[in-house]
């Protein structure tokens, strides 16, 4: 349910600001307006917006497949019961600003850096479902052979962190780092239990 509706309201306003350079202008992550005109709310606004409708539509299917998962295991008793679905908005919303601080404290004297997009987010929510399944089978686009969700993870985190330091391209690939780390962190210190229960799932398969 959270996650449709997440999907839903991110969606109706990509779309309607994708055309609108004013409005992404507003909306979009930029350290400089953080710093200097105190618009915190960049942190949060920036995952409603897309550059396009491929990075828009490649987000929100991410969120899709693995948000209603992780929405429902959250939920579970053993896991955070009815606490659930507040912990799955501030897993989204908390990737959403820790994802950023990095390009934060590095651009926050350029006024040129902007940033957009839900991919932090979205890997928090990936990188919670594989603190919880870590058996779970998962796919890469270079790798279409299913391969355990903990050993995605830490390729993952391996090319993020690679081309993050290489910083040739306009993907921010810091963004996926850590929000990738946030989803992880966040879900242990919720039930440190959890990191336990990890080990064992992995060593037991």
């Amino acid at each position: 349910m959270l996650t449709l509706l997440i999907i839903t309201i991110t969606v109706i306003v990509s779309i309607a600001f994708m055309e609108n350079p004013s409005m992404k202008n507003k909306l979009m992550f930029n350290a400089f307006m953080i710093k200097n005109r105190k618009e915190w709310y960049r942190f949060f606004s920036s995952g409603l917006i897309h550059a396009d409708f491929m990075h828009l539509a490649f987000n929100m299917f991410s969120l899709y497949i693995f948000g209603r998962g992780v929405e429902a295991m959250y939920s579970f008793d053993e896991v955070f019961g009815i606490k659930g679905p507040l912990f799955f908005i501030l897993l989204y919303v908390g990737g959403l600003a820790m994802s950023s601080i990095y390009s934060y404290e590095k651009n926050k004297d350029n006024i040129y850096y902007n940033a957009l997009g839900a991919s932090g987010a979205v890997s928090a929510i990936v990188f919670a479902s594989i603190v919880l399944a870590p058996t779970q089978k998962l796919m890469m686009l270079f790798l279409p052979v299913p391969i355990p969700a903990y050993l995605f993870g830490v390729i993952f985190l391996g090319i993020e962190y690679y081309l993050g330091k290489r910083g040739q391209s306009n993907i921010g690939h810091d963004a996926h780092f850590l929000g990738a780390v946030y989803g992880v962190v966040f879900t242990i210190i919720l039930k440190p239990s959890l990191a336990s229960d990890f080990i064992t799932k992995i060593i037991g398969q």
